[in-house]
């Protein structure tokens, strides 16, 4: 039996398997690279750094065509024409970002008074050019749920990559090791994507009825990601505009611990629950949607157990791993993980929607759910510093949670008893665990 004609059980069984254990093992690395650097280098450089991913994350999503989700959602996502015309798309919009980026280079260090984005962003953004020309046969293996190949190719290399940046760390001591150790490890991916993945090559192609249906469906899609950028990276745009270069990178250390739950489970829903709401759709199988259902149940679980170890354990584990320069990471550990537990109890409702073509409901709910958050984050940061802004960041969520519930049930999967569970232990876990450590909290308030 060839693997996309097993049962959609087994290949989400098996795809989950691959995509936690490959994640487990790259955050493994990342986590060792990161004791390592923070070593070598000084807070700023991942203070510098962080302004850096985000700048490329606001290019890339407030540029993003949908290409990924349509050919693993749509009906002709393993025609040859589609797919041609899909990687044309995104290699145009790669070189285009590219320019972009190196155009807002300056105004970006004249914003948040750091001089050396000025040379960091050109070089660093290059990276987009190469995420432009990622083969779509990567997306049609997600599209068919075959994982374990793409997992080894982004470990081997994330592998060379952080092998790279501690060396140049350690030959320099300059912010520039984690930039070329980026970019290097975006090469040697590609390079290994194109050479090891089967599949026939893309090329250039413009067919006007793949392009019309990927512009369509991409439309909402673009409008959603400029949303998506607030929710991903608002907190940080926002707050270097308030906090030292040094005191982000502080920040992006605790963000960097605390979002480990978060980003594993957003690994599992984007390559997962798509093609698991698309297939069950199309299946009508009210037994195979129980099984989602289930599967879901012990995604939540599984996460919410982490972010409340975290927020436990979260300044015990920095004074432990790291010097005196990075104390403060550990109550924002406590403040983020904590703040993540209400986000999550919806965290898959958007992915059906998706699933189905409903890319303007997608879109509605994200505007939605990043409007509020970048509201009360805001007014968190201007009442009370750093804790008034997660505080608002979680709130956000419980006041967006009955629009996202009404999706959830016109797209036939709202789970009533799941939410009102995780949404009850978000609460009260959130509250203890603010508690436990309010000695740490209360020094940062600082109201702007």
């Amino acid at each position: 039996m060839s693997p996309t004609a097993q049962p959609l059980i087994t290949r989400l069984l098996r795809g989950a398997a691959f995509t936690s254990g490959g994640f487990v093992i790259a955050q493994a690395l990342r986590f060792g690279s990161n004791l390592i650097l923070a070593r070598l280098l000084f807070p700023e450089a991942f203070g510098l750094m962080a302004l850096l991913t985000m700048i490329l994350m606001g290019l890339t999503l407030l540029s993003d065509t949908g290409v990924q989700q349509s050919i693993m959602g749509h009906a002709r996502g393993d025609d040859p024409d589609f797919l041609n015309t899909a990687w044309t798309l995104n290699a145009l919009r790669g070189v285009l970002l590219w320019l972009i980026a190196c155009a807002f280079a300056w105004p970006a260090a004249a914003l948040y008074d750091a001089p050396d984005l000025k040379t960091i962003v050109p070089v660093g953004a290059f990276a987009l050019v190469l995420s432009g020309l990622t083969p779509t046969r990567i997306y049609t293996a997600q599209r068919h749920l075959l994982l374990g190949r793409i997992m080894a190719i982004e470990l081997a290399a994330q592998s060379a990559g952080i092998l790279l940046m501690i060396a140049l760390a350690y030959a320099t001591g300059s912010v520039w090791a984690l930039v070329w150790g980026a970019l290097a490890t975006a090469a040697l991916k590609l390079a290994l994507e194109w050479t090891t993945l089967p599949g026939p090559p893309n090329r250039l192609r413009w067919e006007s009825a793949a392009g019309r249906a990927l512009l369509s469906f991409g439309g909402w899609i673009l409008l959603s990601s400029a949303f998506g950028f607030l929710m991903a990276q608002g907190d940080r745009a926002i707050l270097g505009l308030t906090l030292s270069i040094e005191g982000l990178g502080i920040y992006n250390i605790g963000w960097f611990l605390a979002s480990f739950p978060i980003l594993f489970a957003n690994a599992l829903i984007g390559r997962l629950l798509i093609p698991a709401y698309r297939e069950s759709a199309e299946a009508a199988n009210p037994a195979q949607d129980a099984r989602i259902r289930r599967l879901r149940i012990i995604l939540t679980s599984l996460v919410a157990a982490m972010l409340i170890t975290l927020a436990l354990i979260g300044p015990w584990l920095v004074t432990f791993l790291y010097d005196d320069r990075y104390t403060q990471a550990g109550p924002i550990i406590v403040m983020i993980a904590t703040a993540s537990l209400l986000p999550l109890v919806t965290l898959t409702y958007d992915q059906a929607a998706l699933a189905r073509g409903e890319s303007r409901r997608f879109f509605q709910m994200m505007a939605l759910r990043a409007s509020l958050q970048t509201a009360l984050f805001i007014f968190g940061v201007m009442l009370a510093g750093l804790p008034g802004a997660l505080a608002g960041q979680a709130l956000a969520a419980l006041l967006a949670y009955p629009f996202m519930a009404r999706l959830a049930r016109d797209m036939g999967v709202w789970d009533r008893r799941h939410d009102a569970i995780f949404l009850a232990l978000g609460l009260v876990a959130g509250a203890a665990m603010v508690a436990l450590h309010l000695d740490l909290i209360l020094p940062l308030i600082a109201p702007i």
